[in-house]
């Protein structure tokens, strides 16, 4: 007898082993043609797989979030199939499911074209077309080596011979196609459907290894059906449009090069935007109760083995000798500030202690891992470490939520998740510490009635921590913000207050950024706008032109009044037609411009063409000035 407990607590007996298949069938029939895979105890299995003990059961269709994953994961193996028919003498390696869709690695010594891709697809819709059974074998690992080195798939005879050779493995097998996976898999070929796309062809060495020989990775997205697949394409052609990389070459914000390799060079627009963000975050500590320190960037690396971040971080860290000592150039902020912390005597009255910098750290990240300003070596955090007492936690988390949530919100996002980050296998500090932080932290948050997701192990080397995901104009997820309370670093460094009773307590000290660094939050920025950014953070707020040269004195007289009253102002006095300085301007993203003809120039007005619109309106100049001004102010 196997007893099935359904969702909704319907339980269902059978006399002996049964299938997820076989219990859909029996819900009815509708439910068994829309099934893609089982929920067993947890975990998932393929529909046609026997349960041979009582277990709970649900059951995945194209509508769950598991789906996505399996359709992913199955339009890899579709993928394999159609280059191994197309082209046999490939050799394939591995194949997973990831963000957005899927990729799988081919050692092939011609290169694939852009026509090979198309191809490809094409076979792959044929294949889906076929609806070939998805079979599930279980195998020996040796008979498994030996049957791929006869066909001479080295790469995944390698694969499975580093597996324990008394561990059977799976085999997956669809029409002549066989290819090792845990699994599970999709019943057949034809529940792909037809919402994927191959995307491109890259590089990618054999187990990510550059000793190693460079293998061909082809790329693709799959999704439920066309219409989500044609919506992601939507929004990979308008992130293109709007790749901050491409306008920061445009407007001149800033620049890359060797010498200097994931290291920004700021120019005057993109530095404008800098420095307006970060005038607006001094203000706002300023109003939530933070001081502001500055440390040292090079500090020696006794600080960082007491810390810890020595063991954790070493290869991330550059590193300098003088005096027949070891610096580091601080890849955080964390270890110093505690340093200024211990400087003082602090009273229990002292706490909550808020110390904030916009702190330079240095991180080394390899070179295939850069990305704009996205992946740095170098970047600024709006860095600070709040020490309290384990009683204002909640208060402090609250405080530090309130902050956050309106400084989001005054950059244009409003869609904000947080997730709960708990112990890393890697940690620092005793379970016991760890249980106490991760009920406290969980404690403050479910007083403060926020909803969150779990994410499992993800936690700093000491505590646990929130992450503050934010929801750009077309849809993506950027992990932003960070809380992480930590009981384990003012251990380490000897960080203490007096108490109530007059004797010497470890603060709690809890760290926290809210744009996170200032470099990958102004790439956000940039991409968000799509460099049309609001008057208050725009490098260049109005330029002032004239139709023709006869108004060019009135044209500098605006300016300058302009400026006078605070606006970044520019003026084009080119010999040019107005039709085409405007459409330049609007081309750099300016949003305001301020046009003069003879009329405007004697009634002392101006006419405002404002960016993305066709319209305009001519205002008396001080009015207009005004209506800047008000509109120019940062929130």
């Amino acid at each position: 007898m196997v007893q099935i407990t359904l969702p909704d607590g319907n339980i269902r007996d059978y006399d002996g082993p049964v299938t997820g298949l076989q219990v859909a069938q029996d819900i009815g029939p509708g439910l068994a043609k829309a099934a893609l895979a089982v929920v067993v105890n947890g975990e998932q299995w393929d529909l046609t797989r026997d349960i041979t003990t009582d277990a709970d059961l649900s059951i995945i269709t194209r509508k769950d979030e598991d789906a996505l994953e399996l359709l992913r994961h199955d339009a890899a193996h579709v993928l394999a199939e159609a280059v191994k028919e197309l082209y046999p003498e490939t050799q394939v390696t591995i194949g997973p499911a990831i963000e957005n869709g899927f990729y799988y690695d081919f050692a092939r010594p011609e290169p694939f074209t852009p026509d090979d891709l198309e191809k490809i697809e094409a076979r792959m819709k044929e294949i889906v077309a076929r609806d070939e059974d998805i079979v599930r074998e279980v195998w020996s690992r040796d008979d498994a080596v030996k049957f791929f080195r006869d066909m001479g798939e080295e790469y995944k005879a390698e694969i499975i011979s580093d597996i324990p050779a008394e561990q059977d493995i799976t085999l997956y097998r669809q029409g002549d196609f066989i290819d090792l996976c845990r699994g599970p898999h999709l019943p057949s070929t034809g529940k792909l459907g037809d919402g994927f796309k191959l995307t491109k062809v890259a590089g990618a060495y054999w187990r990510g290894d550059s000793n190693n020989e460079m293998l061909q990775r082809i790329y693709g997205t799959a999704w439920p059906d066309k219409k989500q697949l044609k919506a992601y394409l939507n929004r990979l052609e308008e992130a293109e449009k709007r790749d901050h990389r491409r306008l920061g070459r445009e407007l001149d914000l800033f620049h890359f090069q060797e010498e200097a390799a994931g290291m920004p060079f700021w120019h005057p627009h993109g530095w404008t935007i800098y420095q307006e963000i970060q005038t607006y975050i001094q203000r706002k500590q300023r109003e939530y109760g933070y001081k502001e320190i500055k440390t040292p960037q090079l500090v020696d690396r006794k600080l960082w083995e007491q810390s810890g971040h020595w063991d954790k971080f070493r290869e991330h860290m550059y590193t300098s000798e003088s005096d027949e000592r070891v610096f580091a150039l601080k890849p955080m902020n964390c270890p110093c500030h505690i340093e200024v912390f211990n400087r003082w005597q602090v009273s229990y009255r002292d706490l909550p202690l808020r110390l904030a910098e916009f702190g330079s750290c240095h991180r080394y990240e390899p070179s295939g891992a850069l990305h704009g300003l996205m992946r740095v070596r170098s970047f600024v955090q709006d860095d600070a470490h709040i020490f309290c007492r384990e009683d204002q936690i909640t208060s402090e988390t609250e405080n530090f939520i309130k902050m956050l949530l309106e400084v989001y919100e005054d950059f244009g996002f409003e869609d904000i998740k947080i997730k709960f980050s708990d112990r890393p296998e890697m940690r620092a500090g005793d379970d016991d510490v760890w249980d106490r932080a991760e009920a406290d932290l969980k404690s403050a948050i479910d007083k403060l009635g926020l909803d969150y997701t779990l994410n499992p192990g993800e936690g700093a080397f000491y505590g646990p921590k929130l992450e503050f995901v934010l929801t750009d104009t077309i849809g993506r997820d950027w992990q932003c913000g960070t809380l992480q309370l930590d009981f384990v670093l003012p251990e380490r460094l000897d960080a203490t207050y007096i108490a109530e009773d007059g004797q010497k307590h470890r603060p709690v000290m809890l760290h926290r950024a809210v744009l996170g660094s200032f470099e990958r939050f102004i790439g956000i920025l940039i991409e968000h706008y799509a460099a049309r950014f609001p008057l208050w953070l725009a490098p260049v707020q109005v330029v002032v032109t004239g139709i023709t040269s006869d108004q060019d004195d009135y044209v500098r007289d605006v300016a300058a009044k302009l400026r006078k009253a605070g606006i970044r102002v520019e003026t084009d006095l080119r010999n040019e037609k107005i039709n085409y300085k405007i459409r330049e301007h609007s081309h750099a993203k300016i949003p305001a411009i301020f046009v003069a003809g003879n009329r405007e120039a004697s009634e002392q007005t101006i006419t405002i063409r404002r960016l993305g619109s066709k319209n305009q309106e001519t205002l008396d100049l001080s009015d207009a000035i005004h209506s800047i001004i008000e509109e120019a102010k940062a929130p």
